[in-house]
């Protein structure tokens, strides 16, 4: 299902960047890949929940989490094997876009002129943004033996603190000096400044936060699954 994932990940953006007119880069006139570091987080939403939704929803369902449960190994080691499983089969599916970065520098009619600065920081945004997509998604699928249930939950979940929170700043309530900390608690806030080719601290303590957060949670989910299924025995 991951690799599957992946797969129409690529495609999609070979789509959106390369063939359809709106979107395409070659429209745009210009050498840089702001269509593509706009697209991407989108696309994420989709990717990410449909490789991280078997992560913990697959044991409850057969039964494998009280055998695995049973093996030397701490509830935190079980969470981060599967966070950076994967986070490292995303990782999988942006390094090939790495292809359009030498596609760009060589349709540009000035050699050597595209914003590198930007574009590494944008790739640097975008990997703190998949890591805490990842760490939401762990999370949701701990909490549910239903992988659709968990896949829908994951991407709700991600779509609010991405989007959800740059939407809320923008209601006229919300204008009179909350809207700029509303957006702040967003991802999309983070991921922009970064992307901008300067990596604030804070920005990065931001996601790091976030990761810290859901992993704890999930961590959370699993040790109340085993209490509660310890109380039924």
């Amino acid at each position: 299902m991951g690799y599957v994932a992946v797969l129409v990940f690529l495609i999609a953006c070979g789509l959106f960047l390369w063939i359809i007119p709106d979107t395409s880069i070659l429209s745009n006139g210009y050498a840089n890949l702001d269509a593509f570091f706009q697209l991407a987080p989108r696309l994420l939403l989709l990717l990410i929940p449909a490789v991280t939704m078997r992560s913990f929803a697959d044991e409850f369902r057969g039964g494998t989490i009280e055998w695995l449960s049973t093996k030397p190994l701490t509830s935190l080691d079980i969470i981060l094997a599967k966070y950076f499983a994967s986070l490292t089969l995303v990782v999988f599916a942006l390094i090939p876009t790495l292809v359009y970065v030498i596609t760009i520098d060589s349709l540009s009619a000035v050699a050597n002129n595209i914003d590198t600065g930007a574009i590494i920081g944008s790739y640097i945004g975008l990997f703190f943004l998949a890591a805490s997509y990842t760490a939401v998604g762990i999370f949701c699928s701990s909490i549910t033996s239903n992988q659709v249930v968990a896949f829908l939950i994951a991407l709700f979940a991600c779509y609010i603190l991405y989007i959800g929170f740059e939407a809320l700043s923008k209601i006229p309530a919300f204008t009179a000096g909350i809207d700029y900390y509303l957006s702040m608690i967003g991802m999309s806030f983070h991921y922009e400044s970064i992307s901008r080719g300067v990596v604030d601290t804070r920005d990065v303590i931001y996601f790091l936060s976030v990761i810290i957060l859901f992993v704890s949670l999930t961590r959370l989910s699993l040790s109340r699954r085993t209490w509660d299924s310890a109380r039924q025995d």
